[in-house]
């Protein structure tokens, strides 16, 4: 049973991304050399990883039951390199952040950016994900750590209170919204909306909630970013509903209305989760108090 640490890295990106082209890029290897890998390691397993068909490549049985011990191979490599790295001058490794969008663009990117130029060996993959999700995600060791706003009944986790943030309704001031010391959604569903990119955990949130007052949306433009989001509401195009922490940081230098919502659900709590039982390399559980440590984000924690 002959392998490589290349294959293993290779079967989890082709199950991450579900194409096998796709998981050689991110490995940095030949779709053909992929395929030759893959076969040799399913050879070694005795079984088939994956299934083909249209859609892609999925799991097997087989497949999960192999991912779930990838997955704790490379975080048993990780915790290798952060120990032998507490001998050497500075924090190395990689970490793997999942959070919503409210989340990064409001307190995460900056903090992230702060840390790793304070430490130039650790680098970081980061996927934006629905609140939904993440929980599941970390469990499932797809990532170390998630930032997410809500609820959740996934157990095996251990929660941080991150940051509280509220959503709001921005709008340009002369607008009639702007009028308003708060609104209702369903009051701002009666005008244009520009929104995040159809992809985005923002976009997917704002649908969901107007389909559960069971009203249209009306999506006039898709923007690929909050900045771009702001900038087209300054220019009239419409409406956004924002996180107040993405107004702050820069849509009030630019004239706009932030209204606050009349509803509960407008107030997200972010918390912080870890597996209760993930034994984190030094540079992990360095990053994970710098992000708790940030005053932006504990500035916040104790608003009613």
């Amino acid at each position: 049973m002959r392998y490589e640490l290349t294959d293993l890295r290779l079967f989890m990106a082709i199950a991450h991304a579900g194409n096998l082209s796709l998981g050689a890029a991110q490995v940095h290897i030949t779709p053909s050399s992929a395929s030759y890998r893959l076969k040799n390691f399913e050879h070694a397993m005795g079984t088939a990883m994956f299934t083909r068909n249209a859609r892609g490549m999925e799991l097997t049985l087989a497949g999960e039951a192999a991912l779930r011990h990838v997955r704790e191979l490379f975080e048993g490599v990780e915790r290798m390199h952060g120990d032998v790295g507490r001998f050497t001058a500075g924090l190395k490794g990689h970490v793997r952040l999942a959070a919503n969008s409210s989340a990064l663009n409001g307190y995460v990117t900056q903090s992230l950016g702060r840390f790793l130029v304070l430490n130039p060996d650790v680098d970081a993959e980061v996927e934006e994900r629905q609140s939904e999700t993440i929980p599941a995600a970390v469990l499932a060791r797809e990532a170390d750590i998630g930032i997410f706003a809500g609820p959740t009944s996934v157990e095996g986790l251990l929660e941080h209170r991150y940051a509280l943030d509220r959503l709001v309704i921005v709008a340009p001031p002369d607008h009639p919204i702007a009028a308003l010391n708060e609104t209702k959604l369903g009051h701002a569903l009666d005008f244009d909306f520009v929104c995040m990119s159809r992809s985005s955990s923002n976009f997917l949130f704002l649908r969901d909630m107007a389909q559960k007052i069971g009203r249209p949306l009306r999506a006039r433009l898709h923007a690929h970013s909050f900045d771009a989001v702001l900038a087209l509401v300054e220019l009239g195009v419409g409406v956004a509903l924002v996180p107040r922490s993405v107004v702050l940081a820069t849509g009030l230098s630019k004239g706009l209305s932030a209204v606050p919502l009349a509803e509960d659900w407008s107030v997200r709590e972010l918390k912080l989760v870890v597996r209760e039982d993930a034994r984190l390399p030094g540079f992990t559980q360095a990053f994970i108090q710098f992000l708790l440590d940030d005053p932006l984000a504990a500035s916040t924690r104790d608003e009613a």
